[in-house]
């Protein structure tokens, strides 16, 4: 009772010697644990983090209770986990890295970034909901990626310059099959086509369904690196799927395509109200943007 004591005293003693720069250092720490933790979560790193914070609990455990042996093994295999989770975790850190590096937050651009009429994105939204419709029933493989806050510049280069508004036409045919463009994904930036057949990361991870194709596993490396939302149609199903932040939606009615691309694109007031503020919006400052 009396170490309980103690360590309350002591802790006490710490708060009043805290300056704002420790509570700043504390703040910036936590938002970089809170974003590793959310990275962990969406990928097979959760479970080797999840054994990592075992160990250690293990390795404090040991030392409380004197118990030397275990310590000194636990111990010895933190330092050799270390090099170890360098190579474990080089898929999830390259990924981190790439988000950081493309992240327009981190350029001096967004000091000059344009606004853009919420009905350029709403009218893209319906275009698209109303093309997967058609193409859903008729089972013609689609792949969107709506840019957000991360810069896809290096997606567009790889694919065909396009510069039009979307159009349900349109877009019905560029997914037409044997058409020019109908391989790779169209990328809509600030509620226009930029780029068609632009070719996606693939996903690395192990645990996806075999039954998904290649459309769904590039959609799904697509969100792990990046905020973009991605929009799908299954050319064996012609089921329509969503990638947000890395989670896949299967199986989804076109109605609910529209709420979901509305909900991530779109302002708060407009997605629930459906009318117009008189602003503009800046795209990458949708509802499940990050900024």
């Amino acid at each position: 009772m009396a170490s309980i004591w103690q360590y309350c005293v002591n802790f006490a003693g710490y708060l009043r010697q805290m300056t704002v720069a420790d509570l700043v250092d504390i703040v910036i720490l936590s938002f970089l644990f809170y974003k590793c933790i959310g990275i962990f979560q969406r990928t097979n790193a959760a479970k080797v983090a999840r054994a990592l914070l075992l160990i250690i609990v293990a390795v404090w455990i040991s030392y409380q209770f004197h118990l030397n042996a275990i310590n000194f093994i636990l111990n010895k295999a933190v330092e050799l986990g270390l090099l170890a989770l360098v190579v474990i975790f080089q898929p999830e850190i390259r990924r981190f890295l790439e988000r950081i590096g493309s992240n327009k937050v981190y350029s001096f651009s967004r000091f000059f970034r344009d606004e853009v009429p919420v009905s350029d994105v709403e009218e893209a939204i319906n275009e698209t909901v109303e093309a997967y419709a058609e193409m859903s029933k008729n089972r013609v493989g689609a792949l969107m990626v709506f840019e957000r806050e991360t810069n896809l510049s290096n997606i567009i280069s790889s694919g065909t310059p396009f510069q039009s508004t979307v159009t349900s036409e349109l877009l019905k045919n560029i997914f037409y099959p044997n058409a020019p463009l109908h391989d790779g994904a169209v990328v809509v930036r600030k509620g226009k086509i930029v780029a068609a057949a632009c070719m996606l990361p693939m996903s690395e991870s192990m645990n996806l369904s075999k039954e998904l194709g290649m459309r769904h596993r590039a959609g799904l490396g697509m969100s792990e690196r990046s905020d973009a939302v991605v929009a799908i149609v299954s050319e064996e199903t012609g089921a329509i799927s969503t990638v947000v932040n890395g989670n896949l939606r299967r199986h989804l009615s076109p109605e609910t395509l529209g709420r979901i691309l509305r909900n991530e694109l779109l302002p708060r007031e407009w997605s629930e109200t459906g009318k117009s503020q008189g602003k503009g919006l800046l795209f990458w400052k949708g509802k499940g943007g990050q900024s």
